[in-house]
């Protein structure tokens, strides 16, 4: 099978599943098409066997476009760029500080935390996983989603304030716990001499350097789309942008999600007259709108796809489910230490911070950086284990976060 036939397949997949979904089941779209992809993925297996036709061909999808590269390399930036390009700057101003505490300090807590509690976790079960290794998979499934998190509070009552702060979190702790994910890689490398310094150095070039790439970038684009008011053309600099800045942060190797939410939020807050049918703005809504929905779905049908290529799940079936709780125990005391500690985050109520809790999910980017891992006897167990916390997450905390929010706005009226 070749790419376009892989590729060709997975979108006409994506829009009958979608279509299914939008149909009869009716459930909010991106945990609609999980769903939806789990229950196939579980009926070929229980049906008939991976053997089968159907199931080799979903398996050459997922052998034939690479998760890891397809996701971090191409469809994150797009993403990161829309769900920038519409938040509001100035909702961000009034919540920078909550923003950037739980995106920095919280995704630190959250991964020692998580290492320390995985690594007795895995003892108690005859797993052994050596330390360093435990706090590389706190790295990669701490920070939340932003794909996801965007993708389930769109359809969520939550405040306007607990939703700029969850949204902008999960925007920004991408980079913090990138850095901290390839860190901690080089520390678990013997073959390699990584220092505390080195640690520091790799944070300002990500974090300051794509930034810097993000805002520079944005104002190219800025000028070029605000002397231009031809639908195409706009859009075509838009793409043309976020192309860019991913292949100038690559080579520069700066942070190339930060940079596309940077860009984003700039045009975002440069451009005026949504309201407007013929202005730039309104070019842009319409057009990145749509093309993080068709991302977005295409997306999540690939996560319940690797479920076929990781058929050892069933082998981590137990551990799996309590690394769920322990994930969630985590995420909680990552955010009520610095509540408890006055780290800009003592004016939220205790509802407010079972929110939180309960809205950082996580996504394709903890699963695409658990099959980025190199073989090692820890490889199956971790993925096995990421695996789980995401679809919980997805399926799970997405379908209830609805009832979280009315329960904890409900007590704090009270």
């Amino acid at each position: 099978m070749d790419l376009f036939t892989a590729t060709s397949i997975l979108v006409g997949l994506s829009a009958l599943l979608s279509y299914i979904n939008a149909r009869f089941i009716r459930l909010p779209g991106t945990i609609g098409v999980v769903f939806l992809t789990l229950v196939l993925i579980i009926s070929v297996v229980i049906i008939g066997s991976l053997s089968s036709g159907f199931a080799q061909l979903l398996i050459g999808i997922t052998e034939q476009i690479d998760f890891t590269k397809t996701l971090l390399d191409v469809m994150l930036g797009f993403l990161l760029f829309a769900a920038a390009l519409h938040f509001d700057l100035d909702d961000l101003k009034q919540q920078f500080r909550p923003v950037l505490v739980l995106s920095t300090v919280g995704v630190i807590f959250s991964t020692a935390l998580f290492g320390v509690g995985f690594y007795f976790l895995t003892n108690l079960f005859n797993f052994p996983v050596p330390l360093m290794y435990c706090f590389l998979f706190g790295a990669l499934i701490s920070p939340t989603d932003p794909v996801a998190v965007g993708a389930i509070l769109k359809d969520s009552p939550i405040p306007r304030r607990l939703e700029t702060i969850i949204t902008g979190e999960s925007l920004f702790n991408d980079g913090v716990g990138l850095v901290l994910f390839i860190s901690l890689q080089e520390v678990a490398n013997p073959d390699v001499s990584f220092s505390f310094s080195d640690a520091v150095l790799l944070f300002c070039r990500e974090v300051f350097g794509g930034i810097s790439l993000g805002i520079l970038m944005g104002l190219i684009a800025y000028r070029l789309i605000k002397a231009s008011d031809d639908f195409h053309t706009v859009v075509l600099l838009s793409l043309a942008m976020v192309m860019i800045v991913s292949v100038i942060g690559n080579a520069l190797h700066v942070s190339v999600p930060l940079a596309e939410v940077a860009a984003g939020l700039l045009l975002g807050s440069r451009l005026s007259g949504s309201s407007r049918t013929d202005t730039p703005k309104f070019y842009l809504d319409r057009f990145w709108h749509l093309m993080d929905e068709i991302l977005n779905t295409i997306l999540f049908v690939m996560i319940g796809l690797q479920i076929v290529v990781l058929p050892f799940i069933r082998d981590y079936l137990l551990i799996g489910l309590l690394t769920v709780v322990l994930a969630i125990v985590a995420r909680s005391l990552s955010i009520l230490l610095p509540y408890l500690l006055q780290f800009q985050l003592s004016r939220l109520k205790p509802g407010s911070l079972r929110i939180l809790t309960w809205a950082g999910l996580r996504g394709g980017i903890s699963v695409a950086l658990a099959l980025s891992l190199p073989d090692s006897p820890y490889r199956e167990l971790i993925l096995a284990c990421c695996y789980s916390i995401v679809i919980f997450s997805i399926i799970g905390q997405g379908l209830t976060l609805k009832r979280v929010v009315s329960s904890a706005t409900k007590n704090q009226a009270a």
